[in-house]
């Protein structure tokens, strides 16, 4: 868990901006300290050295009550990608 940054506010669109250190991937999972889950990321803009965040709030999060609250990012794992195999050369001598 990586603190995201603060939300500083709600948008029109209803989203949660913030101001972070770094630039997360979008999509990844956005929660509050004790990890109840808030969104995940749906834009990453500004500058590079300290983006702006748009998260996407879940139906069930009350927006009002996160505005001055840090919010966190779980990492976002992907799986190994499997090494190519070379196929075997079948019925070939030498």
């Amino acid at each position: 868990m990586k603190r995201l940054g603060k939300v500083s506010h709600i948008s029109s669109h209803r989203k949660l901006i913030l101001r972070s250190e770094f630039a997360p991937k979008i999509g990844d999972v956005v929660v509050t300290k004790d990890l109840t889950e808030i969104g995940k990321i749906s834009d990453v803009f500004g500058p590079v050295s300290r983006p702006y965040i748009a998260v996407k709030p879940n139906e069930n999060s009350s927006l009002d009550s996160l505005v001055g609250q840090p919010l966190y990012v779980l990492p976002s794992f992907k799986k190994p990608r499997k090494a190519h195999s070379r196929r075997k050369m079948r019925g070939r001598k030498g």
